[in-house]
């Protein structure tokens, strides 16, 4: 159990003004002349400081953060050793180039990364800024080392918002809508949704492996892409059995099994990473969000042989595994295991299942509770029925921004919250955020 921890802005959520607050809606209007309207906001709020799992405004309102800046900041807001790497770092060099001119905290970080992700094989990394060019350069390397085009994706992912990530990603609003043509030689098969399709892990697999053997041909793939439990698409944990048997059969036919755990890595879901659950061992792991506290690095993570097929100049970017996220990131790392937040993590998934399932009981638009982890979401629906309810999503989200809880709506069809506190919220404040979810649930209900 964590207990409150003393705060220089409190431990408490506490709204004095209507959200979004006038200082706030101030700014919206300041925005509005100089952002691109296609840059959204989700709650438009602006804050000032932040420390744990309190964010405050511009206005002075102490705001309970459920969503981690979607799953970034998982050892909470303000960490006193993760200041202290930062600010000695940026007090040192900010920049080289670690193209140009090499450091030693990129080569930690690989370290790190070689040591955590699965398996005990010898592991190389290279690191990138985002997610989206993380994933995009395991494709690439994928192709590179099979001398294969083809790539597997999944009804229901998220990938990011670049060309060739946008092409895997299965949603078109708003990601994709009009920004097409897209990169090629992307296939996309169903995937394991139990709550939906009622299949059996390995069923699930054999529906997806006989339409990639139909459609593609197992000869003609270079990579497998999958997020162990989807993210945007909607929290969906696949049924036990679905990873290991795609697992296996990429094993089996020369294909690259790349996991994208930038969401659900680095302890998020009670492991280390997500696949860890099962025991499946991928090729390539791509990581970002949870890894840095909230500067920007990403790492791809595979098999020695398959990074190193890659010829020399091929991967890179000017600002990858810059000094600055590549301290915050071992900063991150030190904390996570002196802090145990990955059994936190498990502490936290019995606390949300329970408080959930108790509210569904309670309710009738709450289709399906599911995640693992600090990775945890609601399907909502309408009454009686697995029709995708996305007003009630909506409606709950307004109604905790209202009251000063971050939630966050997700799903293919916007009907899902997804909870994603940071792993440091104390129990306190996770009671005080549920409490607030259970009424606005039940408002809409």
């Amino acid at each position: 159990m964590v207990s409150s921890l003393e705060s220089s802005v409190g431990t408490e959520r506490k709204v004095i003004t209507e959200l979004p607050g006038p200082k706030s809606r101030a700014m919206q209007e300041r925005r509005k002349n100089v952002v691109s309207a296609g840059v959204t906001n989700g709650f438009t709020i602006y804050i000032d400081r932040a420390e744990g799992a309190i964010l405050v405004d511009i206005d002075g309102n102490h705001i309970l953060d459920l969503g981690s800046g979607i799953a970034v900041t998982g050892v909470g807001h303000a960490v006193p050793e993760l200041i202290e790497a930062v600010s000695n770092q940026v007090a040192a060099f900010t920049h080289t180039c670690f193209m140009v001119t090499p450091y030693e905290s990129y080569i930690e970080v690989c370290e790190e990364l070689a040591a955590l992700t699965p398996g005990s094989h010898a592991k190389t990394s290279a690191l990138f800024n985002s997610g989206a060019e993380a994933v995009e350069n395991a494709v690439k390397v994928a192709r590179h080392a099979t001398g294969r085009q083809a790539v597997i994706v999944f009804d229901h992912a998220y990938h990011g918002r670049t060309n060739l990530t946008m092409a895997l990603t299965a949603k078109n609003m708003p990601y994709k809508d009009g920004f097409g043509p897209f990169a090629g030689e992307v296939y996309r098969v169903p995937m394991s949704y139990p709550f939906i399709d009622g299949l059996s892990g390995a069923e699930a697999a054999a529906r997806a492996i006989a339409e990639i053997e139909v459609q593609v041909g197992a000869k003609n793939v270079a990579a497998l892409l999958i997020e162990p439990i989807q993210g945007e698409g909607g929290f969906i944990v696949p049924a036990d059995g679905f990873l290991p048997a795609l697992s296996k059969w990429t094993t089996d036919n020369g294909v690259v099994f790349i996991a994208d755990e930038i969401q659900s890595g680095f302890g998020r879901t009670g492991e280390w990473f997500a696949v860890d659950h099962e025991g499946v061992i991928p090729d390539i792991v791509t990581t970002a969000k949870g890894l840095a506290g909230g500067m920007p690095l990403a790492g791809v993570t595979g098999r020695a042989e398959i990074m190193n097929s890659v010829h020399e100049g091929g991967l890179g970017g000017t600002y990858g595994g810059n000094p600055v996220a590549a301290v915050a990131a071992l900063a991150v790392i030190r904390v996570m295991r002196e802090r145990n937040l990955v059994q936190r993590a498990r502490d936290l998934e019995k606390i949300l299942l329970e408080n959930l399932n108790s509210l569904a009981r309670d309710v009738n638009i709450i289709g399906d509770v599911r995640g693992r982890g600090a990775m945890v979401a609601i399907e909502l629906v309408e009454p009686g029925t697995k029709t995708p309810n996305a007003a009630a999503a909506k409606g709950i989200v307004k109604y905790c921004n209202e009251h000063g809880v971050i939630a966050l709506a997700c799903g293919t069809y916007g009907n899902v919250i997804r909870l994603l506190p940071p792993l440091v919220i104390t129990d306190e404040q996770l009671a005080d955020g549920l409490n607030v979810l259970a009424e606005a649930v039940r408002s809409v209900s």
